[in-house]
């Protein structure tokens, strides 16, 4: 039945109309093959005495899509900054548990939030994917997908969800922007 569920998923997204898609019979897993790159990134380790508080006091909340290289895209060196990535980099509460530790115990006082085009989140509908998954498994997942249409609205969303947490410490720098994918430009998605 998983199958069946990653089957649908995959066709909402687009797989099999004029994107490539990589044929489930022909995965090869990758764990060998990046150990491997370990050993030789051991070799050239330079990282070694990096503090454990991040240099420029920056938290990114930012999609998992593999298409944003985060560091590359904002100039950023090991160190600088904590990453926290999710799907969509909406603001979960497992979102807002990470930039209270980064805040509180590790000195960040900036946030910057990152959403992007053509994002999977907004060709999902999350009522049907909840529905596919109770009714594969009989449960129904406790947390929300949190899909959205339009990405600078989520942004905003992100922004005021962290603006009214009395969790979140330091809210005077929080901006939110929205890559685009297709020329790696930001722009910014002011309230």
């Amino acid at each position: 039945m998983a199958a069946q569920t990653v089957f649908r998923a995959r066709r909402r997204l687009g797989y099999g109309r004029g994107v490539s898609e990589s044929r489930s019979d022909s995965f090869v897993p990758n764990t060998d093959e990046l150990l491997l790159n370990n050993d030789q990134y051991v070799e050239q380790f330079a990282d070694h005495e990096l503090a454990l508080l991040p240099r420029r006091h920056l938290a990114v909340v930012a999609c998992m899509d593999s298409r944003m290289d985060i560091f590359a895209l904002l100039g950023l060196a090991h160190g600088d900054a904590h990453i926290i990535r999710n799907a969509g980099g909406v603001v979960t509460d497992d979102v807002i548990r990470s930039l209270v530790l980064s805040q509180r115990l590790l000195g960040t006082r900036e946030i910057l939030l990152l959403h992007h085009t053509d994002c999977g989140l907004q060709k999902v509908v999350a009522d049907e994917l909840m529905e596919e998954l109770e009714g594969e498994t009989g449960v129904r997942p406790s947390w929300s997908i949190e899909s959205f249409k339009d990405p600078f609205q989520d942004v905003r969303q992100s922004i005021r969800r962290l603006q009214v947490s009395p969790f979140i410490a330091y809210k005077e720098h929080i901006r939110g922007f929205v890559y685009h994918v297709e020329d790696g430009r930001l722009v910014e998605a002011t309230l």
